[in-house]
């Protein structure tokens, strides 16, 4: 959260990605910077023992969301 903020800071899109695992400490960690509307995509949890091919299927799922968050 930290470099995504930092970025959009210096007026460089920026999404930060995560397990869904952390969306609540992703939101109040975006708070506590001052970037309480800082793009975020979550990755379906589990993602530490998800094998090669459904780790590929996670981000083959969220792409769209990262790109769009970029570019809206």
């Amino acid at each position: 959260m930290h470099d995504t903020t930092w970025f959009e800071i210096q007026g460089r899109p920026a999404v930060f990605v995560a397990s869904s695992e952390f969306a609540g400490a992703a939101e109040a960690q975006s708070r506590a910077l001052g970037l309480p509307q800082v793009r975020r995509v979550f990755v379906p949890h589990p993602i530490q023992d998800a094998t090669d091919d459904e780790m590929r299927a996670k981000a083959d799922a969220i792409v769209d969301a990262i790109i769009e968050a970029l570019v809206d």
